[in-house]
């Protein structure tokens, strides 16, 4: 692997060097369409900001809050009224949807020159290249089956972090009994999904793949989708009155100052934390969520940014220089830093440039995961079945953690009955 140093003098180079690599004609800028608006995200896509100014850019950002929904929304709009941003923020089965199209820009002339396909990391490459063109570049890679422990609560109750559902229902029991919160979590269609994504996941991973990756009717239907919503149900019960209405960084200070015991959430958190000031190792713990069928898992979700064909020499221009932006490994560590992610090129040195111990682990289990064939795509995080398909699939699952009303029997046959309606 190559050592990526990253000195102040060499993110001035690599600036050098971009700024001068554009039309001379052309004055680069872009307008980036993405869904960061607040917290530690807001702060990282800032920095990508800083450096795009920097390289010689002008910079503009469209910032939509909210559901997945919306801004594809304001990109369908815009697409229509023929005003289709430069540069937008997208996911998995989103990016295939919008290069069917034909409105999204071909990339492969700079990503030739640049070398993309030897440093991106393998499982991202068929994700940015849908049909073999690169129309988008990866910022990170973020997990999103990570279990967070309050060290102070576990030491307390003589608790290990469990590694299977059974272990973890057994710590719960015994931390509700004492009266503390076993899980800290707040009520939102995605949050909840997170967690059924981990649920169905560490319970039967050939289940996940069929049901959220193929969006299979009968997976969802069977014995094993009703024992994940039977589990769920039973995490439900584990969880405090306070969970409507509040954020998930409200969730995850729970677990950091000892009031609840376990978190389930994705990397971003670990940004969260340590911005909060909460320590690693001192303040909470990171490790896989459960899984009963051994080994390590991952469940991957990562952020790209998807060209759009545009007219204008000015932004044909920025799209060329915000790709090499983001591909650069400067920005790639300052980025992912900052938002508690890995970088999506491979020959980035951890060790070096700020990188948690937590991200370090990612990393290592990401290649763990590859290599036991554990490895999937988050549905939860938009990575794997349409939107129609996923969003279908969330209204049920965050109705039955509203709604103790509802069998996990029921649960199942509902998921199936949503998705088969957007079919």
């Amino acid at each position: 692997m190559t050592t990526i140093k990253t000195t102040g003098l060499a993110v001035t180079s690599l600036l050098a060097v971009i700024a001068n690599t554009g039309t001379a004609l052309a004055e680069p800028k872009t307008n980036m369409m993405h869904q960061w608006a607040q917290g530690s995200e807001a702060a990282a896509i800032a920095k990508l900001g800083e450096m795009y100014e920097a390289a010689g850019g002008t910079w503009e950002q469209t910032a939509i809050s909210g559901h997945t929904s919306n801004t594809l929304a304001k990109l369908r709009s815009d697409v229509v009224a023929g005003n289709a941003p430069a540069a937008v923020q997208l996911k998995g089965p989103e990016i295939i949807e919008w290069n069917e199209t034909g409105q999204t820009a071909n990339m492969d002339e700079l990503a030739s020159a640049e070398g993309w396909d030897d440093v991106v990391a393998p499982e991202l490459i068929s994700v940015m290249k849908p049909t073999g063109h690169w129309v988008a570049v990866p910022m990170n890679i973020h997990r999103v089956n990570w279990l967070y422990s309050s060290k102070k609560l576990l030491d307390e109750m003589g608790l290990a972090v469990p590694t299977t559902w059974a272990e973890f229902n057994a710590a719960c029991d015994k931390i509700v009994e004492a009266g503390k919160t076993c899980i800290a979590h707040g009520a939102a269609d995605w949050s909840d999904t997170t967690t059924f994504d981990s649920v169905v996941y560490g319970m039967d991973i050939d289940l996940y793949r069929k049901a959220f990756q193929e969006a299979d009717i009968d997976a969802m239907r069977s014995q094993g989708m009703i024992d994940a919503f039977a589990q769920l149900r039973r995490m439900v019960g584990y969880m405090d009155d306070g969970i409507n209405g509040r954020s998930w960084e409200q969730s995850m200070t729970m677990t950091m100052t000892g009031e609840a015991a376990f978190f389930l959430m994705g990397d971003w958190t670990i940004a969260s934390a340590n911005l909060a000031g909460f320590e690693e190792g001192v303040d909470y713990l990171c490790n896989q969520t459960p899984v009963d069928w051994g080994g390590t898992g991952y469940i991957l979700n990562a952020d790209s940014v998807v060209m759009f064909k545009q007219n204008e020499p000015d932004y044909v221009e920025g799209q060329k220089l915000l790709a090499k932006t983001i591909m650069s490994p400067e920005f790639q560590v300052t980025f992912n830093v900052a938002k508690g992610s890995i970088p999506s090129r491979t020959d980035v040195d951890l060790s070096e440039g700020g990188f948690t111990q937590c991200q370090q682990k990612s990393l290592s289990d990401l290649q763990a995961s590859v290599e036991e064939g554990t490895l999937v795509r988050s549905m939860a995080h938009n990575m794997t079945v349409l939107q129609k398909f996923r969003g279908a699939m969330m209204e049920v699952i965050t109705e039955y953690v509203a709604d103790d009303s509802i069998t996990p029997e029921e649960a199942a046959n509902q998921l199936a009955d949503a998705v088969e309606l957007q079919m």
